[in-house]
């Protein structure tokens, strides 16, 4: 039987994973990518699953990190995004960060190749009413006219936040006789040594001059129709955070535990600045953290001003650009269609998820409810006490019985074990001997009885799923 394609819009993460997914389910796929024909404010090249914040994909610790359960999860999915990360992973403690233009292009080279997958170039404002099973995963950066169509579909006017990058510095400009290589704790993970960072200390007069600096530097001016949008709390602007407390950052990104300057072990830091791989040949390197709204001119003036920094050469400035996404719980059902035209899904970040992963993830999900609608089966949904199944949870219904308190009633969220429902079995506490106090113990306990339920139930429900589609 030849099956009619599903028509996907967005060539990002979500759009990626949602065509491979597809495919891989036997289900033909036309993907629309608008780019290089159409440049957005944060994209720089026209590849898939183009990289354009940070490039790290966060914790790849299934124990205790909610992150990491989700990795684990797409793993067994046969998650492309996962697969081309593994492929291009640099050294980045316990955090799985990439190669972002080797990755970008693996997903893109899988993508291409793939017999039952044809990729367009150009920007689709209005899907053709013949398009019977359409996935939207347009991202945070959805084209205006786009936006429109949805918008006059829908009669609600799409959230908006604001979202900011991080500067990257090529290595070679990095003193090394006062920065060093070290890993907070000397955490060892994916392809790291324990020793994957380079680190820039701060005394407490170099802080206060610094914080006084973002504080006082020059920063982009907002449109008059941008001035309302408000931020993500997960992805601040350095110099956002520093006006929340004049030792926000020392306990946030530039925080010094963890960490021994050996050029002065007698003498700790008061604030350090970390700086992570970007690249596999390890000449670039991002600012941890350190996402700005600054001018570029301000930029290089008070970043340099970080010992270690001081003869920095950018390879990129920091930028901010705006996002939108989706009231969710009140447009979308449970299977991601539009309640206002269920032809049409959503996937990825304009859904009101937050982060690569989960924006990858929910494109899967797409992909497999669009899948088993083309060949006329039933999937229910992954259980919510998976990773998948509680991100879904938040999209589709998190909020639903306080939604009539507006927008603002919905925001979006990464994975974490917030949204897991609570464990109610006893939880086997181990102190480690004694090294442990008992409420830190009891916190891992309950991280690794999640992690554990939700692997479990995940590759229950993936093996009745498969059962289902073999009858």
């Amino acid at each position: 039987m030849t099956l009619k394609p599903v028509h996907i819009i967005g060539g990002g993460l979500a759009g990626s994973e949602a065509a491979w997914q597809l495919a891989q389910a036997g289900v033909p796929v036309t993907l629309h990518e608008m780019r290089p024909d159409r440049a957005t404010a944060a994209h720089k090249t026209g590849q898939l699953a183009e990289l354009v914040c940070s490039n790290s994909f966060r914790s790849d610790d299934a124990e205790t990190n909610a992150v990491g359960v989700l990795h684990a999860e797409m793993r067994r999915l046969d998650s492309l995004v996962m697969r081309a990360a593994d492929a291009n992973q640099v050294p980045a403690g316990g955090a799985l960060a990439v190669d972002r233009d080797g990755f970008s292009a693996a997903v893109t080279a899988a993508l291409e190749r793939h017999p039952l997958i044809t990729l367009e170039r150009g920007e689709v404002t209005v899907p053709p009413a013949d398009w019977d099973s359409v996935i939207i995963a347009t991202g945070p950066l959805t084209s205006p006219d786009l936006a429109a169509t949805i918008a006059k579909l829908t009669g609600e006017q799409q959230l908006a936040f604001f979202d900011a990058i991080a500067p990257i510095v090529h290595r070679e400009s990095i003193d090394l006789d006062q920065a060093w290589f070290q890993s907070r704790y000397d955490k060892a993970g994916p392809g790291g040594s324990g020793a994957d960072y380079i680190n820039c200390p701060l005394t407490r007069e170099q802080y206060d001059a610094f914080v006084d600096a973002l504080i006082a530097g020059d920063k982009t001016e907002f449109h008059d129709w941008e001035a309302a949008t408000p931020y993500f709390d997960g992805c601040l602007p350095i110099e956002v955070m520093a006006e929340r407390g004049h030792e926000t950052l020392r306990h946030g990104p530039m925080k010094p535990f963890g960490l021994t300057n050996p050029h002065a072990p007698e003498r700790k830091p008061y604030a350090v600045v970390q700086l992570r791989q970007d690249n596999k040949l390890g000449t670039l390197f991002n600012m941890v953290g350190f996402q700005t709204k600054l001018k570029y001119g301000e930029q290089v003036r008070i970043f340099r001003t970080i010992p270690g920094l001081q003869n920095a050469e950018f390879a990129r400035l920091g930028g901010l650009h705006r996002n939108t996404f989706l009231n969710s719980p009140k447009l979308l059902d449970e299977s991601l269609r539009l309640k206002a035209n269920p032809c049409w899904r959503f996937a990825g970040q304009i859904t009101g998820c937050e982060g690569y992963v989960e924006s990858a993830a929910i494109g899967g999900l797409a992909a497999r409810f669009a899948a088993a609608e083309r060949r006329g089966e039933a999937l229910v949904a992954p259980p919510p006490t998976t990773a998948h199944g509680a991100l879904l949870a938040h999209i589709t219904g998190g909020h639903i019985e306080t939604i009539d308190a507006g927008p603002s009633s919905f925001q979006p969220m990464n994975v974490n074990f917030g949204l897991f429902p609570p464990i109610t079995e006893p939880l086997v506490i181990d102190r480690a001997g004694g090294k442990l106090s008992r409420g830190k113990a009891k916190g891992l306990a309950r991280k690794r009885a999640l992690s554990g339920r939700a692997l479990a139930d995940l590759d229950r429900w993936l093996g009745a799923t498969q059962a289902d589609a073999a009858e």
